[in-house]
């Protein structure tokens, strides 16, 4: 098969993550290629690459490319992975006739009948997405067709973890809580911070710190919040660090606080490294953690649950050793990356043996 994956992130993170792992490990059985818009993301996937601006849903400087180079290299599949890609490449799908498949890792409500009809059903041929509850959200919508979407879990590339986790960083606090994400509010980092500062009032000298890895929009109001709690001292903020591998293994709770998730990556990255996770009910989060044996599940904005939990955590390093341990046993076993590749591989056949049989016909 000859594929293709669109990518117009500015910045790198969870999605572009997974069509690394997508693309480098189809590449190599298949004729992989992407299109993206930032060398942020460009260079670190191995694949062949063409450089577009896609600077809106309906850019036709891109589009004419994007035709251009489908019929260059007979392409036989378009995986678009962003929103504004999915207009791009349907549009380019349906003048060269070829298949599009939309990847979508967050839970999305279609709440614009004719427009979201256009984009994910009449413009799509399919739709990867990455929980069960992302396709149950998508089916909410009468027009959305249940064969059309396929629940692929993400893998986790452990050779890689491995190679770059070691030496791991040095250990920030006794009891160290780690978050990544960018920094904005759908990621839960104020709430993070607020359950933080009551754990703390419980436990004034439990030697705990918060380390928060990632930059966003919202990094100086984040600063500001700690600081108003009087626990500045207690929360690091590093920035977006391209390898952050060596702060999860030397951590020992993962919080993943986000209001809208699929699967998280960086959640599954942190059990594999044996941090014990906590997480809200986001998403696909339910999928992934059962409470209680591999990880703790959290409603989004409870800070006194939060603040709890991390008690229990801190009390009883037995427990946490044990979740944090099972963890890493549910992760290799339920989300390797040759499992999300074979699934991959299988999906996308599907359709080019459609495509060869109404050629035939």
């Amino acid at each position: 098969m000859n594929i293709l994956f669109i990518n117009s992130a500015r910045t790198w993170g969870g999605t572009e993550k997974w069509v690394r792992m997508a693309a480098e490990s189809l590449s190599v059985s298949h004729k992989v290629s992407l299109v993206y818009r930032r060398a942020v993301v460009g260079d670190k996937i191995a694949v062949h690459k063409y450089r577009l601006p896609c600077i809106s849903h309906f850019d036709l400087y891109s589009l004419a490319k994007l035709v251009e180079i489908i019929k260059k290299d007979k392409i036989d599949i378009l995986i678009p992975t962003k929103r504004k890609d999915y207009v791009l490449a349907g549009l380019a799908a349906r003048i060269c006739g070829i298949t599009n498949i939309l990847r979508l890792g967050i839970v999305r409500e279609l709440k614009i009948p004719i427009v979201h009809k256009l984009i994910y059903s009449t413009m799509a041929d399919g739709i990867i997405v990455n929980a069960e509850k992302i396709k149950q959200s998508l089916l909410k919508s009468r027009f959305m067709q249940q064969a059309n979407i396929k629940v692929i879990y993400n893998g986790l590339d452990t050779d890689r973890i491995d190679q770059e986790s070691i030496p791991a960083a040095e250990k920030q606090y006794p009891f160290t809580i780690t978050a990544i994400g960018t920094l904005t509010h759908r990621k839960g980092f104020d709430f993070l911070i607020r359950s933080f500062s009551l754990f703390l009032k419980s436990f004034p000298d439990a030697g705990a710190g918060l380390v928060i890895i990632g930059d966003g929009p919202n990094e100086e109001e984040f600063t500001a919040l700690a600081e108003d709690l009087n626990i500045k001292e207690k929360v690091i903020f590093t920035g977006f660090l391209q390898n952050p591998y060596p702060y999860l293994s030397a951590s020992d709770v993962f919080a993943m606080t986000s209001t809208n998730e699929g699967i998280s990556n960086a959640l599954l990255e942190a059990m594999y490294l044996e941090n014990a996770p906590i997480s809200t009910c986001a998403g696909g989060s339910e999928e992934v953690i059962i409470d209680g044996k591999n990880g703790l599940l959290i409603d989004y904005g409870d800070e006194t649950m939060l603040a709890e939990v991390l008690g229990k955590l801190y009390l009883d390093r037995t427990v946490l050793q044990s979740i944090a341990q099972n963890a890493k046993k549910s992760t290799t076993a339920k989300f390797s990356i040759t499992k999300m590749r074979k699934e991959l591989e299988n999906y996308l056949s599907r359709f080019c043996v459609e495509k060869c049989t109404d050629s035939a016909e």
